[in-house]
């Protein structure tokens, strides 16, 4: 989790007081631009961190080398806690990073810190539902990634169809609850749901990963690729304007609402990957909400509610 290694970093500043970008990906078992930017984002928190250029340059923490964490005013204590805080209330790790860090400052600001830190907390459960506990296979390829070893894992497809793969893990992503495994392959990047991940065993085999790599910007592709299978079908609406926020909760960033008609009503247009998905989603709204286009969700709503007239034909 990034807040261990933001508190890890700091740590380790305390005990070097200049470090390099380098430096920290050694010790942290991360990427040199991750620790770079890990570094840049203590600096943007109000973190007394900043880079120095040039041979024998650096990052150290402001007043010279040997200054530790208690250096840190109370502000910049207030910065930090908040920062990494939130992440502690669902991470034992980091909750045991933040006691450390606690400790290292100065009694008069240790009140104002931990206040910070409790300001903020992340409930991941949603409602109505029972708490979530991470899979344990998250956690083996979470030490494969960490440890840069290749994983020989048995995948099963959207299709049920069983392989088996021998990948470099790069990195994993937490996407409401559903887990993914960013991976290098003889085929090139691939991403993996975990929970269709049937068999994974870590290998002592070193995994490669690309110096170019960033976790982060390979998840928007992901991302982006796979809205844009969600969008391929698009169908414009009728709605009243008070029932346009339930739309857009359905169906996210495929709603967009294009202005009124003469009678009030909203023009909305809304996408999924094929008609029946829409008309699914619009059957219960019955005859408050009315498809403009095209025939082929019309065709689906018309179907559905034939089909619903005839099972509950007899309950009249």
């Amino acid at each position: 989790m990034r807040a261990d290694r933001l508190v890890a970093t700091l740590l380790l500043m305390q005990s070097r007081g200049r470090v390099t970008a380098a430096e920290v990906a050694t010790e942290l078992e991360v990427s040199v631009a991750t620790a770079r930017r890990d570094l840049e984002a203590l600096s943007s928190a109000g973190i007394p961190v900043y880079p120095q250029s040039g041979r024998g340059g650096g990052w150290s923490l402001v007043g010279g080398a040997r200054t530790d964490l208690s250096g840190l005013s109370a502000t910049e204590a207030q910065a930090l806690f908040l920062l990494v805080g939130p992440a502690a209330a669902v991470s034992p790790e980091a909750k045991s990073a933040l006691r450390k860090l606690v400790r290292a400052l100065p009694q008069t600001f240790r009140a104002d810190a931990e206040a910070a830190a409790e300001a903020v907390m992340i409930d991941p459960t949603r409602w109505g539902e029972r708490e979530r506990d991470r899979p344990d296979m998250v956690a083996m390829l979470q030490s494969a990634v960490v440890r840069r070893r290749q994983v020989r894992l048995v995948y099963v497809n959207g299709a049920r169809e069983r392989s088996e793969r021998l990948v470099a893990p790069w990195g994993l992503v937490d996407k409401d609850d559903t887990w993914y495994l960013i991976a290098g392959t003889d085929r090139g990047r691939r991403t993996f749901r975990v929970d269709r991940i049937a068999e994974a065993d870590a290998t002592e085999e070193p995994a490669d990963r690309p110096d170019d790599f960033e976790l982060a910007e390979a998840w928007d592709e992901v991302v982006g690729k796979m809205e844009e299978r969600r969008s391929t079908t698009w169908a414009t609406v009728l709605i009243a304007p008070r029932f346009v926020p339930i739309l857009r909760d359905h169906f996210g960033r495929h709603c967009h609402a294009d202005g009124t008609v003469d009678d009030g009503r909203t023009r909305v247009r809304l996408a999924a990957p094929t008609a029946l998905d829409i008309a699914r989603n619009l059957a219960g709204w019955g005859s408050d909400v009315e498809v403009l286009a095209p025939e082929t969700v019309r065709d689906e709503l018309a179907r559905i509610g034939t089909e619903l007239a005839v099972r509950y034909a007899d309950g009249r």
